[in-house]
């Protein structure tokens, strides 16, 4: 969970360092006007990103996906990102958040010709999830009302938005989202679906934002002995799953015990999250032996 973020706190803009209660942007800026723009969020363990490579690809896919040339290198993407590490995670848990847009100018539709993108970072400390990985976590269903190009990070997170404040007024942790009858994600994490002993996701396409620990889980899984297929889940599939789970850069991956009223196979964490969990543990228990 992310916390409180200290205003004197020093954020990237646009090349400069500057305090994030100075941090200002034009009203004209696209990502204010149209969300026009893509994000990405880095976490780092004491002070030390976790999967940052990974994080980078994504957001360089969705730079191009919305035709965003910032003109930086990978390597300039990762030295921001142990810059500000440096300023201000040192030593602690928390996220390096980087959103772009497609900078500022007067309000048309379409691309506008010479604009130069706004680039944004700060840090933010979280907390890791510590009682949901013991008790588990409750979910609704609900219907993925969301566009079709869900597999860009974009700052574009109205769907994201309302499905989240549903959960909330359901009195849960999380939503569950179907489209035609298929799973595609929660509000802003990967669903995963144990049958059998067989770890489940949806396929990677369109419909979902395929997270970061979408590779990472089917790799641990590898590692643990659980079989792992990617391929559309129907709805009755996840409402008999012995299993479920949710992942995410901040949630980590937790278990889903309670889904619409009824307990999640035995409503308790389950041995194929126990497994998964261990072995996301020791990766991040292994930063600090580098």
């Amino acid at each position: 969970m992310i916390t409180g973020v200290d205003p004197d706190n020093v954020v990237y803009l646009n090349g400069d360092y500057v305090r994030l209660a100075d941090a200002k942007i034009s009203v004209l800026d696209r990502g204010f006007v149209y969300g026009d723009g893509i994000y990405d969020v880095v976490p780092a363990y004491n002070g030390k990103a976790f999967l940052m490579e990974d994080h980078l690809a994504r957001l360089e896919r969705s730079l191009a996906a919305i035709q965003i040339d910032v003109g930086w290198s990978r390597q300039e993407w990762e030295s921001l990102v142990l810059d500000m590490l440096a300023r201000s995670g040192r030593g602690r848990d928390c996220i390096v958040y980087i959103q772009v847009t497609r900078g500022v100018a007067m309000r048309d539709h379409a691309f506008p010709e010479n604009t130069k993108p706004t680039v944004f970072c700060m840090v933010a400390p979280f907390d890791r999830p510590q009682e949901s990985r013991v008790h588990g976590l409750s979910a609704v269903r609900i219907d993925d009302m969301r566009w079709l190009m869900c597999n860009i990070k974009s700052i574009s997170l109205l769907g994201n938005v309302l499905a989240r404040q549903a959960a909330l007024e359901n009195g849960v942790d999380e939503v569950i989202q179907f489209r035609d009858g298929f799973l595609t994600e929660g509000a802003s994490c990967n669903i995963w679906v144990v049958r059998d002993g067989v770890l489940l996701a949806p396929p990677r396409n369109h419909l979902i934002l395929e997270g970061v620990r979408y590779r990472l889980l089917e790799e641990l899984a590898a590692r643990a002995g659980v079989s792992f297929e990617a391929r559309p889940i129907s709805e009755d599939e996840v409402n008999t799953a012995d299993e479920l789970m949710m992942s995410s850069a901040t949630k980590e991956v937790l278990p889903i015990v309670q889904f619409n009223g009824k307990p999640v196979g035995t409503g308790v964490p389950g041995p194929v999250y126990e497994k998964i969990r261990a072995g996301y543990d020791d990766l991040i228990t292994a930063l600090g032996d580098d």
